[in-house]
């Protein structure tokens, strides 16, 4: 069905200089396309490191920005202007110095922010990284957004205090699942891993069996010798995995982001095609949320 497209799209990667980085819930055609694939901390360190003229980001909009940020010098694009994450828009940067006011803390930008935001944090991070974030900044107090849970998950990894900003910020595909799923789960597969992404609420981290990002999720997968494993996630990562895997790859209860399934082939080609939807920011806010991410860096 994707044949032809697939075809073009690697005629038109050559012919521009052009790479692809898309994202574990990217459609499986699009990761088949593309010249990486992993979670928002490894695009991060792909991005940083392309050698190309073009990088046509397969995620959401606050990736494609900080694909842009940390590449002024080539052109980004994304499929589709739609791809707007929706916890993106839960905070902005008024809240943030309002927040850092108040409680006289550091602000940890979760990467799931818009540029304006990060250029206000004093570093940012992932959910591959958030707890050695934390960890290693000189600080017992933090402020962290905008996921909550997150928060949460970065506290219990390091024993200090995490503030939310907002308080119940929240990722919708992850928030969904519930404590019930996960005891459903349980009765109906006595002999699975239950493994859950650190957005999902503390009562389902309680209950699983490892919690981690989607790039930990696939090492968790190649790596343990659990044989048949229920993920929480988005159902992306878990149509990649019952492709490269042999083991049984169940949902916890199918989530689907539809902001990352905005990206379709025929947007892929458009963009690289027309070079459109380019994503362009600010130069000064550009510089200042370069040094939140560059931080994040040197802390991992």
């Amino acid at each position: 069905m994707f044949a032809e497209q697939m075809f073009d799209i690697e005629r038109l990667k050559r012919q521009k200089n052009a790479v692809i980085l898309a994202h574990n819930y990217q459609i499986l055609p699009i990761q088949g396309v593309a010249d990486f694939v992993g979670d928002s901390f490894e695009l991060s360190m792909a991005a940083k490191d392309v050698d190309a003229d073009i990088i046509l980001f397969c995620g959401v909009d606050f990736m494609a920005e900080t694909a842009a940020i940390l590449n002024p010098d080539k052109k980004v694009l994304i499929p589709s202007t739609e791809a707007i994450c929706p916890m993106a828009m839960q905070i902005d940067a008024e809240m943030v110095k309002k927040a850092k006011e108040k409680y006289n803390a550091p602000f940890v930008a979760y990467v799931n922010t818009h540029a304006e935001t990060k250029a206000v944090a004093d570093v940012c991070c992932t959910s591959a990284n958030v707890a050695k974030v934390v960890e290693n900044l000189d600080a017992e107090r933090v402020l962290l957004g905008p996921d909550a849970n997150l928060a949460w998950y970065a506290a219990e990894k390091t024993g200090k205090e995490v503030i939310a900003v907002p308080q119940y910020g929240n990722c919708c595909v992850h928030q969904s699942f519930t404590a019930k799923d996960v005891l459903t789960a349980r009765e109906k597969h006595p002999d699975a891993t239950i493994i859950v992404h650190p957005e999902c609420r503390p009562e389902v981290q309680k209950l699983a069996d490892f919690v981690g990002s989607t790039s930990q999720m696939v090492r968790f997968v190649e790596q343990n010798d659990a044989e048949k494993v229920i993920i929480g996630t988005e159902i992306g990562l878990i149509e990649r995995l019952r492709q490269q895997s042999d083991k049984t790859i169940l949902p916890l209860k199918e989530s689907v982001c539809r902001a990352m399934k905005r990206n379709t082939m025929d947007g892929v080609v458009k963009a690289l095609v027309e070079e459109r939807n380019v994503v362009r920011v600010d130069e000064k806010i550009a510089e200042r949320a370069r040094r939140a991410i560059e931080r994040m860096f040197e802390l991992c």
